[in-house]
């Protein structure tokens, strides 16, 4: 048996009304929740576990993900259903670096039929994210990007903001601490990653594993636009800390903005003085 929440924009797509049924006729239970505003997908998750459904699968972007996410995080584990995904975002960059598949008849059969696996999620102060948090030029992307541009273009959408931002983003003063870690200067941009990737397949972090207890954090500082073939090199070695790429691997990281500064989990906007990012095994 499986329930599934549906973000509301998707209700009268015929191919996942077909997936659902095509399941019912082979005589698996399957369930549908329709989302209409922000908070449904929180209420729906907390109302399946409190009803004991065994699988929930969400059907919607990395936004309606972290949502569930975040809803789950805050139940005992033994009260969480098994989570599962039918992507129907823009980017979908948790689904696609997991590997689920995009064909809802696919994705709702690795629904029912797929063993669970337990991953780790990340803390930012009292929210949770599962895939990628950002600052700087990064969320500013994700923020900005117009809605018939994400459509238009899907992912590429936020490559072409990516170019845009890069070229006129004023950069940041902040502080960033951690195990051994303390960074203090001008940043164009910082990721703190559980998945690998952002912004519609955008490769952050290779070396990103869901399920190995530590943050990937990567740390753009500002350049002078004569290293920026120096840069792009340094974004390309996933496997060295440069001069103006930083790359690290910690168990948390304080993030210290000297001046206010937009946060994305997981797409969502976020902002507090001071962010503690800590991984939840």
């Amino acid at each position: 048996m499986i329930r599934i929440i549906l973000n509301g924009k998707k209700a009268n797509d015929e191919e996942i009304r077909d997936a659902v049924m095509t399941l019912r006729s082979e005589g698996v239970s399957v369930e549908v929740r329709v989302t209409w505003e922000k908070g449904d997908a929180e209420r729906f998750a907390i109302e399946a576990a409190h009803e004991g459904v065994p699988r929930l699968v969400i059907a919607g972007g990395d936004g309606s993900i972290n949502e569930v996410v975040n809803a789950l995080a805050k139940l005992p584990k033994e009260k969480r259903p098994h989570l599962a995904i039918l992507p129907l975002g823009t980017a979908n960059d948790f689904a696609t670096a997991c590997e689920i598949p995009f064909s809802p008849l696919e994705a709702l059969r690795l629904a029912v039929e797929g063993m669970p696996s337990a991953v780790d999620i990340v803390r930012a102060n009292k929210h949770y994210f599962i895939n990628v948090a950002s600052s700087g030029f990064g969320a500013q992307i994700v923020a900005d990007t117009p809605t018939s541009l994400k459509n238009f273009l899907g992912g590429g959408a936020y490559t072409l903001s990516a170019v845009i931002k890069a070229l006129n983003y004023t950069s940041h003063t902040g502080r960033l601490i951690a195990d051994e870690l303390d960074i203090e200067g001008k940043s164009i941009a910082s990721l703190v990653c559980n998945g690998r990737q952002a912004g519609g397949g955008q490769m952050l972090s290779p070396k990103a594993y869901i399920n190995d207890g530590l943050l990937d954090i990567v740390l753009i500082l500002e350049f002078p636009m004569i290293d920026l073939g120096q840069v792009i090199a340094e974004m390309l070695d996933y496997e060295h800390s440069g001069t103006y790429v930083k790359r690290f691997q910690r168990t948390w990281v304080e993030s210290i903005p000297y001046q206010k500064r937009s946060v994305n989990l997981d797409g969502e906007p976020y902002e507090a003085d001071t962010i503690r990012f800590e991984v939840v095994p």
